[in-house]
């Protein structure tokens, strides 16, 4: 008696053997393909094989692939053909299955590993034998060992629903990507790609980047108010925002004068603050995004941390712990990994009652860690992942966190200001899940009826701002919200939008490409890029899997679909053309040539290399270098010198508008941080070609003095040098604070610092002096604000620096301001 099991991969494949044989099975090659093999006292000898995903491709007959020739209707209707991708593979698979009586698939349970397995069994031959099913959701001991003794039947329908996924976005994506392609004649590498999920959801980043770029900001005003009792604290005005200057004025003024508010209303509470759900794949993807991980990068790790049993499977809607899924036990296995301390701390609970989401499914539970592990076995971004994983398991099966919630309303002349608190009197949860920052606000005890000091009252102008722009994290969502993919195809969903060159940068920025074959597919085919109608195929596609349709009646109602947008595209065929070739057009401009007057635009070698060239060569040959590993837009201005200006997009960096010459004064002084400590030359910022920035010599390569640079923020020169050790001191600017630091990674002070802050001594008394204190800059503003102050009984006099309007009590001196203000006068 033998047993043949068949897993998604051979990692898989190894994990399994290890687990059933209790680590006595043997590596062997059958047709050069991996087989591990080992006795079982009641399977007899077993052999297990790892596949590479899909090794059946579904494509047209070579007939139909001529795109010159085929008529597009022909290919709605046509049957696709099977082609086996991987003939080894099947090979050992055949040879094995001969002596099979039983053949088990033990591929990820979903749509598409039921397919994946139902695949290999039906290129064997399967009669007389029998063919099982484990289902199982993380590579543990006790899942795979539960999961081989109590085996089920195939699940045939969830197969199917996901070979229609197959059948239905071959045919979408080859019959309007050709249309798209051949009508704006984009052949070869440069065809233009469209998809049944894929162009809806490059439609949403579409309109939401032109969302921002319409936006117009509007004008409104806050009135704040500034009270002392015991503390400051502050309070706004209950109408805020508002919409006309006229009205915020009139609040202003009727604050004038008064030095003390009443406290009308005050409540303090104590709340529970719950913990946040349990895992399932879209939140795992937008909290790693949050961690700077690309949502495809992120389920790469999470399934190689699945398949080394660290973690459950992390395809997963589910929100909800199952009951049997022993809580208490993964908590007893964290007690060998980084997080002893924590899992003890929890045991200790004499309950415990997990949080839960609003979706509970009964395939596989949310995402948890299933094994324990340390930054020695796991390192880099697979311990990042684990880290999170495991903090987001923590959490949700610890205490709630309690909070004192207080708030207040004053009056100030019957105009009134609301004004909030809160205190963390309790971490619960919060303790081990530290991404989530919180901010206490202090409010002072009040009691109602009593008498609180106004320090000042003002009102700020502030304009609208536009909606954000997706980030990978957020788009998932939004696509999960709106039915598009599924939660094991999403993820490269937005990856396809990058590889096609359809977006650029983490919060998602479409190109001119990818508005071009949106626009022109909102316009003459709307269904294409609207949710509504991949969604509807997507719940078909479901019903497939719990049996109320079948695969043939989904894939005929599709291409009624199909057959429907063709006949519109083909009507309005060469306005498309037209409409997507000039948006291509534009997209590579850059501006005019500085010596004939021609179009300099970006070009690409064949080598994969892009730089700017002017369109009239071979008569002009003026080239330059494109900023490296840059988002490159034209600023529509020209420079000084005569070549154009360009936007120059990086992320981390604020936006720069820039000579498209390098070697332009304007960038030399732009680019100018310091004098070159070793010959005396211009030290500027220089990019490297994988566009890293670092401070190098101009007098390169007489000169090779450089110094690293900090890749994210604005860096300004100081014309200061270290009193330590003599290198250029450069400003820092990001997030609203200023710093200068020494450039010198290795400057003796610097290390005299990190010293103390280890609380180790330094290994040398240094005589130096201590470096500049990091200087904290206010953040510049364009908010017009006007300030008023209470006088004790004369006007007051305006002082020349005004943007703010205070009304201040006469009892407290005014706080310097660089606004506009009322002030005090003394009699």
């Amino acid at each position: 008696m033998s047993r043949l099991i068949i897993s998604e991969k051979s990692d898989a494949a190894a994990r399994i053997a290890v687990i059933l044989s209790q680590g006595s099975s043997k590596r062997t090659s059958v047709n050069k393909v991996s087989v591990f093999q080992f006795e079982d006292e009641n399977a007899g000898t077993t052999f297990i094989v790892g596949l590479r995903g899909h090794i059946i491709e579904l494509d047209y007959p070579e007939e139909l692939n001529n795109w010159s020739e085929v008529n597009l209707s022909d290919l709605i209707y046509a049957e696709p053909i099977k082609k086996i991708s991987a003939h080894s593979i099947v090979g050992a698979l055949r040879d094995l299955a001969i002596e099979a009586d039983e053949i088990v698939i033990a591929t990820d349970y979903d749509r598409e590993g039921e397919l994946i397995g139902m695949e290999a069994v039906r290129l064997l031959d399967t009669e007389g034998k029998e063919i099982k099913r484990a289902r199982f959701s993380a590579f543990t001991k006790l899942e795979i060992d539960t999961a081989f003794d109590d085996l089920t039947e195939p699940d045939v329908k969830l197969a199917d629903s996901a070979e229609c996924r197959q059948k239905i976005d071959l045919a979408w994506g080859a019959v309007l990507t050709r249309f798209i392609s051949i009508s704006s004649g984009q052949g070869g590498s440069s065809f233009l790609s469209v998809g049944r999920v894929q162009s809806p959801t490059l439609a949403l980043i579409v309109a939401r980047h032109k969302e921002i770029e319409e936006f117009v900001p509007q004008p409104y005003w806050n009135v704040l108010a500034r009270f002392q009792e015991g503390i400051e604290f502050h309070g706004e005005h209950v109408d805020n925002p508002f919409h006309s200057d006229i009205d915020a004025q009139k609040a202003l003024d009727a604050c004038e004068g008064a030095t003390l508010g009443k406290v009308i209303k005050y409540e303090k509470n104590e709340k529970d603050e719950y913990a946040l759900p349990p895992f399932n794949t879209t939140m795992l993807l937008m909290e790693a995004n949050k961690l700077g991980f690309p949502a495809s990068r992120a389920m790469k790790i999470a399934e190689d941390l699945y398949t080394a049993g660290y973690i459950s499977y992390p395809r997963t809607d589910n929100t909800v712990y199952p009951q049997s899924l022993g809580l208490r036990r993964i908590l007893e296995k964290l007690k060998d990994s980084e997080f002893k301390a924590e899992a003890e701390e929890l045991l200790q609970q004499e309950k415990i009652r997990p949080s839960k989401g609003k979706v509970q499914t009964t395939d596989h539970p949310p995402i948890y860690p299933t094994e324990a592990a340390t930054k020695k076995q796991l390192k880099g971004d697979k311990w990042t992942i684990y880290e999170l994983v495991t903090r987001r398991f923590l959490a949700t099966v610890a205490p709630p966190a309690k909070a004192e919630v207080s708030s207040s309303v004053i009056s100030i002349n019957n105009e009134k200001f609301a004004s909030k608190g809160y205190k963390l009197i309790f971490p619960g949860w919060k303790k081990y899940y530290p991404y989530l920052k919180t901010t206490e606000i202090e409010l002072p005890e009040l009691m109602v009826g009593a008498d609180v000091e106004i320090l000042a009252v003002s009102s700020e102008k502030k304009m609208t701002q536009p909606p954000r722009r997706y980030s990978q994290g957020s788009l998932i969502q939004e696509m999960e919200r709106l039915g598009l993919g599924t939660k094991s195809t999403r993820h490269d969903i937005i990856q396809k939008l990058y590889d096609r060159k359809y977006a650029e940068g983490n919060d998602l920025i479409p190109t001119a490409s990818g508005i071009a074959v949106i626009e022109a597919l909102n316009k003459h085919a709307h269904i294409v890029t609207d949710a509504k109608m991949t969604a509807k195929l997507e719940e078909d596609m479901d019903e497939i899997a719990h049996g109320s349709k079948d695969l043939d009646g989904v894939v005929n109602e599709s291409q009624e679909m199909l057959t429907n947008v063709l006949e519109t595209l083909e009507r309005n065929q060469d306005q498309i053309g037209t409409e997507i070739r000039k948006a291509l057009e534009a997209q590579h401009y850059i501006g005019k040539c500085p010596s004939c007057e021609g179009d300099l635009k970006t070009i690409r070698t064949r080598l994969g290399k892009t730089f700017i060239g002017c369109s009239n060569y071979p008569e002009c040959n003026q080239t330059y270098p494109m900023p490296p590993n840059a988002l490159v837009q034209p600023a529509n201005e020209a420079c000084e010198c005569g070549a154009p200006r360009v936007k120059i997009i990086r992320r981390g960096q604020p936006v720069s508008i820039s000579c498209v010459d390098p070697d332009c004064d304007t960038n030399r002084l732009k680019n100018f941080i310091a004098k070159c400590p070793s010959c005396g030359r211009d030290m500027r910022i220089i990019y490297s070609r994988a566009g890293k920035r670092f401070l190098g010599c101009t007098g390169y390569p007489d000169c090779t003095q450089t110094y690293p640079l900090p890749q994210m923020g604005q860096l300004l020169g100081t014309d200061e040098n270290c009193s330590s050790c003599g290198s250029p001191m450069i400003m820092m600017k990001s997030s609203g604070r200023a710093w200068k630091f020494c450039a010198n990674m290795d400057c003796p002070e610097k290390k005299e610092k990190l010293a103390k802050k280890a609380g180790k001594a330094p290994a040398k008394k240094k005589t130096t002096k201590t470096a500049a204190k990091k200087t904290t800059a206010k953040k510049s503003t364009t908010k017009k604000t006007t300030t008023k102050k209470a006088a004790p009984k004369k006007a007051a006099a305006k002082t020349t620096a005004a943007k703010t309007t205070t009304k201040k009590a006469a009892k407290k001196p005014a706080a310097k301001k660089t606004t506009k203000t009322k002030k005090d006068q003394p009699k």
